[in-house]
């Protein structure tokens, strides 16, 4: 027997909801709009506490609701919006990264006489395009050959002991480029671009960057489909060979005219840069004699680059608009490394004890949240809907307000919503942050109503057909922007600010 009314508590602030019952939901869409979606709930046979969610008003008049709000559910990817909107704060909308060359040698002619050493700062998006330029200004400095090594100094993050834990996404890829850890070496996001292109008489791949260390096995072929197949029909199987060699074997068919591509992480970060900068000078025209090895940036050595990257601000849309878990987690590591105290063990652990002293300023509860690695990607991180509003609440009135809502992705226009919400009337009326993992499926973040007031909106759904529950969520954001006018004079706006008297608020 299932008691939805005692499971699925509306604590609905100020003016109570007339009873309704859940058959008359539908006809009431706007003013009993929770009983709808739990009438949702229902029909996709999913369990009533499944969902929790918090919708209040922020610049306006509006009726405050709550459902579950307080319970404590793993937020998948919105929780990257606790980790960009703490960066902003702690470490300014215009803080950059800076990766820099240097030698202990000499130049003498065209030739470096001594080592070329790359200093890492963990930069989230160091792609191959600044890579390139970066190694373009020493070759317009003069150097050609570098007699010497090529040494690679990752000393900026302090790792945890035995490294970060792989996390396991249930899909059996290990490969998968969502699925790269942080790293102070960190280049193009550690990937490689497999590109196919179906010709006239033959399927042409190719890989992208060009090293020495991937090499492709073209078993494609040319199909006469008038149709280009999706890039799941086609298979790239890495396999590493004992000297250090990454055979790439590909197989499927693709017609004339049809252009497929896949990613795949292959190489640890501090691998795979080294055999990038090797491809690229390269490509340059220039040549290392020496190996490639790990080491400290030498006492006296002498700066010859640097490449420094976007600021935050840029860095921070990158990653709500598109949910890139190794940049999220790249940026936590940055927050730990710029407050790292004696005590922090590692920059992990400097990361959580800064964000967590930051969020008890903001008036949230940190021993209600755990961060883990700051991106959602996590079976341990958890937050409930009422924090998350309190969150949201202290960004609606942050200095960096506008940088944090202009990261997130417009609803029906651009990022993960590109293709939510199409037909309702919210194109554009959202900016909302999306997280998915098994069993979790969130939103989280603001958008309006039809008399234009902004509302912060948490909705979270945990259970293990939590992939069902996407309708229930765009349920959730299409009745919070329609809340009739009579909603408007319910409350004031005073009314549903929990929270709204915390310090530093």
């Amino acid at each position: 027997m299932r008691f939805p009314f005692a499971v699925f508590t509306f604590l609905i602030i100020c003016l109570p909801v007339p009873a309704v019952a859940a058959d008359d939901a539908e006809a009431l869409p706007n003013a009993d709009w929770p009983l709808a979606i739990q009438s949702r709930l229902q029909e996709l046979n999913l369990p009533d506490d499944a969902l929790a969610l918090a919708a209040v008003p922020l610049d306006g008049p509006g009726q405050a609701r709550f459902v579950n709000a307080d319970r404590v559910m793993n937020p998948g990817s919105t929780m990257k919006l606790l980790t960009t909107y703490a960066a902003l704060e702690l470490l300014g909308p215009t803080f950059k990264w800076h990766t820099r060359v240097y030698t202990n040698g000499e130049v003498n002619g065209d030739v470096l006489d001594g080592d070329l050493i790359l200093v890492g700062a963990g930069d989230p998006k160091l792609t191959e395009e600044r890579i390139w330029k970066l190694l373009r200004d020493l070759r317009a400095y003069g150097i050609r050959a570098v007699h010497g090594d090529l040494v690679l100094d990752g000393g900026y993050f302090r790792l945890p002991e035995g490294g970060l834990p792989r996390f396991n996404d249930d899909g059996g890829d290990p490969h998968a480029p969502y699925l790269v850890r942080p790293h102070a070496l960190l280049t193009n996001l550690n990937v490689f671009h497999i590109q196919m292109m179906g010709r006239p008489d033959r399927v042409q791949a190719w890989v992208e960057p060009v090293t020495d260390k991937v090499l492709l096995n073209n078993q494609l072929t040319r199909s006469n489909s008038r149709y280009c197949p999706s890039g799941h029909h086609l298979k790239a199987v890495p396999e590493r060979r004992d000297d250090g060699l990454y055979v790439i074997t590909l197989t499927g068919s693709l017609p004339e005219g049809c252009k497929a591509s896949q990613y795949l992480s292959l190489m640890d970060q501090g691998d795979y840069t080294g055999a990038l900068l090797r491809g690229l000078w390269r490509q340059l025209g220039g040549e290392i004699t020496g190996d490639t090895r790990f080491g400290r940036l030498p006492k006296g050595a002498s700066l010859l680059a640097t490449s420094s990257s976007p600021d935050l601000v840029t860095m921070v849309r990158d990653i709500n608009k598109w949910s890139s878990n190794i940049m999220a987690r790249q940026l936590f590591l940055t927050i730990g490394a710029e407050h790292r105290l004696a005590e922090d063990s590692d920059d992990l652990a400097a990361a959580n004890r800064t964000v967590r002293e930051w969020m008890a300023l903001k008036g949230m509860d940190p021993d209600k949240v755990v961060l883990d690695n700051g991106a959602g990607l996590s079976r341990s991180a958890r937050i409930s809907p009422m924090e998350q509003i309190k969150m949201l609440q202290q960004a609606w009135r942050s200095p960096f307000a506008a940088e944090l809502i202009a990261s997130l992705p417009l609803v029906a226009m651009d990022g993960t919503m590109h293709n939510r919400l199409r037909d309702t009337g919210l194109r554009g009326e959202g900016h909302i942050k999306t997280g998915s993992l098994t069993n979790v499926r969130a939103v989280a973040g603001f958008t309006r109503d039809r008399d234009n007031t902004t509302w912060a909106v948490s909705a979270i759904v945990n259970t293990p057909a939590a992939w069902k529950s996407q309708a229930v969520l765009d349920d959730v954001l299409e009745a919070v922007g329609t809340l009739p006018e009579t909603d408007a004079a319910a409350v004031t706006r005073s009314d549903s600010r929990p929270g709204r008297s915390a310090p530093g608020g």
